[in-house]
């Protein structure tokens, strides 16, 4: 085994990533505030081919040094928005056809290994505040809650893990059921 030299991985550039078909999400980060996270979730969304990032509230914006710190450039690949407020972001999304999945542990919550993603289908995944998680009014707009099977200590993982292991998933199933 030798390890793949950058230009090995032969990746697409930022034009073409543009106008690629995406997969059918977007990631909606409802108060995000670490810079970091939010970078991070910038580069795992573009690994995964996500549509857009919706910035909503206190979540930071690109241009920010600590938020490309992380993402690498993938501010740039990736389409993103901001709003005000997380349920304008919600009431859009819904008026566009998405399926609201808040990803947080809820009375009624899906195990992420038993979500089945809808051929045809698209999907805006909420992603909580670092303390707080997803907002309770923003738990009541969602069609789903997801949440990830744990088994020690802790209640929950780091923004950006989590939206790491969703967007895996997710996108598994949806590339792999197509």
């Amino acid at each position: 085994m030798k390890k793949l030299k950058t230009k090995e991985l032969n990746r697409i550039n930022i034009e073409e990533f543009k106008s690629i078909k995406k997969s059918p999400f977007i990631v909606v980060l409802d108060n995000i505030r670490s810079l970091n996270n939010i970078g991070s979730v910038f580069r795992s969304s573009d690994a995964f081919l996500i549509e857009s990032i919706y910035l909503c509230g206190i979540t930071a914006q690109p241009p920010h040094k600590d938020i490309h710190k992380t993402a690498l450039g993938a501010t740039d690949s990736v389409d993103w928005r901001y709003f005000e407020n997380t349920l304008d972001a919600i009431s859009e999304l819904k008026s566009e056809g998405y399926k609201i999945v808040s990803i947080e542990q809820t009375h009624g919550s899906i195990m992420l290994q038993d979500f089945e993603v809808e051929r045809n289908q698209k999907y805006a995944l909420i992603m909580g505040h670092e303390v707080k998680g997803v907002d309770q009014k923003v738990i009541d707009a969602s069609d789903f809650a997801i949440e990830i099977p744990q088994y020690g200590t802790k209640h929950s993982f780091n923004i950006s893990v989590t939206t790491g292991i969703v967007l895996w998933e997710l996108f598994r199933k949806f590339k792999f059921n197509n």
